[in-house]
């Protein structure tokens, strides 16, 4: 029988197609895993509800587990819910370094609640300003905002907080 830990190794190569540097591991979307005798259950929470590839990231990870080798029987299930609710406390200490490291400024750490400071005190990714502007609170992405670095003259995304 797998463990846990095996589960979430496997998981940590499923990346998330619109920020393919950090897995669904390091974003904190895996809500629950669940190992029976006859097979895994996993729940994946997206950023958002209307996230267009939470599909693609259930799908993946279905592929994912069953390549780790189980018997034919053995029933793999992935299921994405909302309960609980995902925010963006829940992505880790490396998923916030690799979002960095891509582009985005990662969204800061918060107490439950959010407001516009939040999204508007943000430092550049790029130079690690803190002299930016928020552009606009709508992004490529509904979990993006854009912002503009005064310091080095770039404009970059931040990962929203939730």
């Amino acid at each position: 029988m797998l463990s846990e830990a095996q589960i979430l190794t496997a998981l940590q190569e499923v990346k998330d197609p619109e920020i393919p540097a950090v897995s669904i591991v390091e974003m904190g979307l895996i809500a629950e895993v669940h190992l029976e005798p006859e097979g895994v259950l996993v729940k994946i929470t997206p950023t958002f509800a209307g996230c267009p590839a939470v599909e693609v990231m259930r799908a993946e990870s279905e592929k994912r587990l069953r390549a780790l080798g189980i018997d034919a029987n053995w029933r793999v299930s992935v299921q994405v819910t909302f309960d609980p609710p995902w925010n963006s406390n829940r992505i880790s200490p490396e998923g916030r370094r690799k979002l960095k490291e891509f582009g985005l400024a990662p969204p800061r750490p918060h107490n439950g609640n959010v407001d516009l400071i939040q999204l508007e005190l943000v430092n550049c990714p790029y130079c690690g300003s803190a002299d930016t502007k928020l552009e606009s609170a709508f992004g490529s992405t509904l979990c993006r905002a854009i912002h503009y670095c005064y310091n080095c003259q770039q404009s970059f995304e931040q990962f929203k907080p939730l």
